[in-house]
């Protein structure tokens, strides 16, 4: 073997012993075997047929794993006895215990398998309950808050849930956090509360690659695909998830197929739109972009308002307006921070005896809130100042010098420098291809217009500006 070669076998060595236990690594294929590596095939040479028989009985699975992992293909793989291996034990008088004794798959079925491997423990025991959610209470699409970023989801899951293959697939795209598993839950529950006589799953897309992989280790595939190739709604989440799974994405590819023929309903959600998700191959890509694709946005000032009413009411605690006001314009990324900050409220107060206001809100959560902070770009900044002083973006462009536009200009690029990492020149670059030292002069006169009081003239009424720039950077903030 070449250096290189033995890298790859001392690589392969550490990669089983991690899988099997480095206990029972070193008692059945330790110092007794021999690994050799000629860059296309991995040999084990054993001592004995015992062992052999022993070793390629239990540890073929481990082995293709580790390959995978370590090679990134499952290479073929030789067991043949070796008078050069020595063996320092004595032949175990009985044959290991019956967990010890699993039978090797045929060779065809371990090469797929290895493919997809890389499946939680967790998830294996959930895939052994059906859908893995019997205990779980699947969520409504009536507690969902509509807006406007998610309205198009949310219309979308409730045609699928009233008439169900109307609509088939159809795909719900987001960042994590803003509603995706809740709408793919909605249609669950709401096809099994109207459509009784409709078989349906639901599960993640690591499930389904465990049911996969159990049935081509054992279980049989016939009966995996009756299972998933019968039903009238079959619901996957996370689909990102078969990215690199060559052999479950064509599992999935001929499910879907068999469900589409038959008019039966598909959903699925993912965390980008079909074009960015190229590692699950032109062929399942073209089949969701044949469907409804729905894009999921983070939720809007409106919409998390509407989330932290909803939230409150169903943890039974009271939160005035204006502190419900202050967390969905100051926490601005997800529903689940939105919890977060209403589950600190809860135990701030419980812990002080005091009810909820603003000022405690401000506090309680200004840690959270800090490593929450949005970023902010010119652009953003722009769009700020003009609706704030009801300007259009040509205006803070142009070399007009009336107050009703040089005033906004200016508190942009102030709030540029403020909120932005960006330099003197790109600042002034945005705003009408300025000189830096025109930057420097517009941050001079708002810093004097703070010191000295000054009134500014916004959109609908005059304001001092320390309001003006309140209200522009509430905006900023909500985003």
């Amino acid at each position: 073997m070449t250096t290189d070669d033995k890298d790859i076998v001392s690589a392969l060595r550490a990669a089983i012993a991690e899988k099997v236990g480095k206990e029972r690594f070193e008692l059945w294929l330790g110092s007794s075997t021999r690994f050799e590596f000629d860059g296309r095939s991995l040999t084990i040479g054993v001592p004995n047929r015992f062992l052999l028989d022993w070793v390629r009985s239990n540890f073929c699975r481990q082995i293709d794993e580790a390959c995978v992992e370590t090679l990134g293909t499952s290479p073929g793989v030789t067991f043949h006895i070796d008078p050069s291996s020595t063996n320092p034990r004595a032949e175990p008088a009985r044959a290991p215990r019956s967990k010890e004794r699993a039978a090797e798959p045929p060779r065809q079925l371990r090469v797929r398998a290895a493919e997809d491997v890389s499946v939680s423990q967790p998830a294996r025991a959930a895939a052994k309950s059906g859908n893995g959610f019997a205990r779980r209470r699947f969520a409504s699409l009536k507690s969902f808050v509509a807006g406007d970023s998610n309205r198009l989801a949310l219309e979308s899951a409730r045609i699928v849930a009233r008439e169900p293959g109307r609509m088939t697939p159809l795909l719900i795209y987001g960042p994590t956090a803003v509603g995706k598993t809740h709408l793919l839950e909605g249609v669950w529950s709401g096809v099994r509360r109207a459509h009784r006589g409709v078989t349906s799953i639901y599960l993640s897309a690591e499930q389904f690659t465990t049911h996969f992989l159990e049935a081509l280790r054992g279980s049989g595939l016939p009966s995996f695909r009756r299972k998933y190739r019968g039903v009238g709604l079959l619901i996957i989440d996370d689909l990102q998830f078969f990215a690199g799974k060559r052999a479950t994405q064509v599992e999935l590819l001929h499910t879907i197929d068999t469900l589409l023929r038959q008019g039966h309903q598909l959903v699925f959600s993912a965390d980008r739109p079909p074009a960015e998700l190229a590692e699950l191959g032109s062929e399942l890509t073209t089949r969701l972009e044949g469907g409804m694709v729905c894009p999921l946005e983070r939720p809007d000032l409106a919409t998390r308002r509407g989330i932290v009413v909803q939230m409150a009411c169903r943890m039974k605690i009271n939160v005035p307006e204006e502190v419900r006001g202050f967390i969905a314009a100051r926490l601005t990324s997800h529903a689940r921070e939105l919890s977060g900050a209403l589950c600190r409220l809860q135990a701030t107060s419980e812990a002080t005896g005091g009810p909820i206001t603003l000022s405690m809100a401000e506090e309680a959560l200004a840690e959270m809130i800090r490593h929450s902070g949005r970023v902010v770009r010119l652009g953003d900044i722009e769009r700020a100042i003009c609706n704030v002083f009801g300007v259009e973006p040509e205006g803070l462009q142009s070399n007009r010098k009336t107050k009703s536009v040089s005033h906004p200009r200016m508190l942009a690029m102030w709030l540029a420098r403020k909120h932005t990492r960006a330099a003197l020149s790109e600042i002034g670059e945005y705003f009408g291809r300025r000189s830096h030292s025109t930057v420097v002069s517009a941050q001079k006169r708002v810093d004097k217009w703070m010191a000295t009081g000054q009134s500014v003239q916004l959109a609908d009424r005059s304001s001092s500006i320390d309001d003006a720039i309140r209200q522009v950077e509430q905006q900023l903030l909500a985003g």
